[in-house]
């Protein structure tokens, strides 16, 4: 019988190596995977890439990681914020590579690895920094750079339910880079809110099917201060 729940976050990670690439579902804080991030800090592993949308916001999750000495490279569209310190910090030291990617583009190559495309071409950077070094074409009349895809050893997401098959859905707008992500890495690992039977997720709302999803954990779901819920 598949069943790909896992009994602690400990266990869902535990295998992680050093130097891994591994991306971090999130958009600034919404569907941003802080126990996964809690757990890899815990579980020691060094030396990552992490892609993600922007570089850690404040003291917890992502920035912890990065706070932890734990992160060689980060790919991201968003890297400076007012609470992003932790990235200022390694950043300035040089301590800390940074490749920036513009949204869209960094969005599309995830997508295009988890698609199986072996590149393709964007107008977004052309004639900037960011496309030095990088091919160029002209089609019909317009310019364009091309893009590679962005594959990861490891995904880190946060889903709202999921099932033990690992089939998915989300909560509104936590939803964002998870999905692409779930299907550019060779191990994707989630966690839920709610754990359910297989079918009781009707097929026509699964969001990531459960064949890129290795394992999943239920965690509870977190309280803020103003007595709301965390996505």
């Amino acid at each position: 019988m598949i069943n790909k729940l896992m009994d602690t976050l400990a266990a869902a990670v535990a295998d992680v190596k050093d130097g891994s690439t591994v991306m971090v579902g999130g958009f600034g804080t919404a569907g941003l995977p802080n126990e996964l991030t809690d757990a890899l800090i815990a579980q020691g592993a060094r030396d990552l890439t992490i892609v993600n949308n922007n570089a850690g916001n404040g003291d917890t999750g992502l920035a912890a990681l990065l706070a932890a000495g734990r992160v060689r490279k980060i790919i991201c569209s968003f890297p400076r914020q007012a609470d992003s310190h932790h990235f200022d910090r390694l950043y300035r030291a040089g301590q800390l590579e940074l490749e920036l990617v513009p949204q869209g583009n960094l969005a599309e190559r995830i997508r295009a690895a988890g698609a199986g495309i072996g590149g393709f071409f964007t107008p977004t950077g052309y004639g900037t920094e960011l496309a030095k070094g990088k091919e160029t074409r002209t089609i019909d009349g317009k310019n364009y750079v091309l893009e590679y895809p962005i594959h990861a050893d490891v995904a880190l997401i946060k889903a709202e339910v999921g099932d033990r098959l690992g089939n998915l859905t989300y909560r509104m707008t936590a939803r964002n880079f998870g999905p692409i992500m779930a299907a550019a890495a060779k191990l994707t690992i989630a966690t839920v809110h709610k754990v359910v039977e297989p079918g009781e997720i009707d097929p026509e709302t699964v969001v990531t099917p459960g064949l890129y999803v290795k394992r999943v954990v239920k965690i509870d779901r977190a309280v803020t201060a103003a007595g709301g819920f965390k996505s």
